[in-house]
């Protein structure tokens, strides 16, 4: 008797409804791939907001739809303002860099800087009798010219992914009681291991923005700010630059900040290269260790190379959303080993008994 007769009709029609029901969370997970980075930051936007939506539900007379309006209103205020402002300085840094890059490629500029630097001059000779500057300007224009089509083009996919994440943000507040009553039923986890999980997962993505992507823009600020005040090129292209290399660990901002201050202590400016230190070292380099403790606290406790493996992966696989989404998988993937871990003992127990 073949495995197929041996199966009872009822094992059979088991069987096919569970390949039924994968296959359907295949599909799901595939349609749901295209707005993954919108839902990733819905679901940010709505814990961090929550509690205003909260507080401004109680002030309305229980009117969610009213409470999760103006709870978007509000984040969508927070948000536009200071991406009009970064996308106003970085086109003006592009244009600024092209004129900028047209005087120091010249001729006329290091011949200059031979004059002033006398040490520099036999260097200054070689380059010039062996470097194409002309060819050198015009490939530095052309990757100018690239970088702002792409910046155009990721401000356009930027635009529908804030649209996108401020629509799926007023259900996520409105309805967030009925989506967590949903997820609850379809996991199979207790209510006290749902809850568990619930938490990891809340305090893994306040960590994660707070601690990470806060402090690290605030790093990139307080840095662009310096670069501004000494009246170095590009302040604020150069602070994004920097607060985007501080999400990561053990990069940060002074990968840039650094080789300028050795740049401006090379030409002479020695005032502003050892400001430029002081400044990064002191503040840029220690304010992460003064507001990631009163951000996050204690809640997140991930050792620094998990974070690093889990932020960086998840930047590579899932893209900037991965900055969240990466901690958020190593967080939950641990809590339910240590749940599965903790209901094999149990059981193990129950069979000893």
């Amino acid at each position: 008797m073949d495995r197929r007769q041996a199966l009872r009709p009822e094992q059979r029609s088991g069987l096919w409804l569970t390949a039924l029901v994968i296959g359907g969370v295949v599909l799901c997970a595939l349609i749901v791939q295209p707005f993954m980075p919108a839902l990733v930051w819905a679901v940010v936007l709505a814990l961090l907001a929550s509690p205003l939506e909260r507080r401004l539900r109680s002030l309305l007379g229980g009117q969610a739809w009213a409470s999760a309006t103006l709870g978007v209103v509000a984040v969508a205020v927070a948000i536009i303002a200071p991406m009009l402002f970064v996308f106003d300085a970085l086109v003006r840094e592009l244009l600024g860099g092209a004129v900028l890059a047209n005087e120091i490629l010249s001729e006329t500029h290091w011949q200059s800087v031979a004059r002033s630097q006398k040490w520099l001059a036999p260097a200054v000779k070689w380059a010039t009798a062996n470097v194409d500057f002309g060819l050198v300007l015009q490939s530095v224009a052309a990757r100018v010219g690239g970088w702002g089509e792409s910046l155009i083009q990721g401000s356009v996919n930027g635009i529908v992914t804030l649209l996108l994440t401020l629509y799926f943000l007023f259900y996520l507040l409105r309805d967030g009681p009925r989506f967590r009553s949903g997820l609850a039923t379809i996991l199979p986890l207790t209510r006290t291991e749902f809850d568990r999980l619930s938490e990891t997962v809340g305090n893994t993505i306040y960590a994660a923005f707070y601690g990470t992507v806060a402090v690290s823009l605030l790093q990139g600020a307080l840095a662009g700010l310096m670069f501004w005040w000494l009246d170095l090129p590009s302040p604020a292209f150069w602070g994004i630059i920097m607060g985007v290399l501080a999400i990561v660990p053990f990069l940060g901002a002074f990968v840039v900040w650094a080789p300028t201050a050795l740049a401006l202590a090379i030409g002479g400016d020695f005032a502003s290269a050892i400001i430029l230190t002081l400044w990064g070292v002191l503040v840029v380099g220690l304010i992460d260790n003064i507001i990631y403790p009163v951000l996050v606290g204690k809640r997140l406790e991930m050792h620094s190379l998990v974070s690093f493996v889990a932020i960086v992966g998840g930047l590579a696989l899932f893209g900037a959303h991965g900055v969240v989404l990466g901690p958020v998988c190593v967080a939950a993937t641990w809590t339910l080993h240590t749940i599965w871990r903790e209901r094999r003992a149990a059981a193990l127990a129950a069979s000893q008994a």
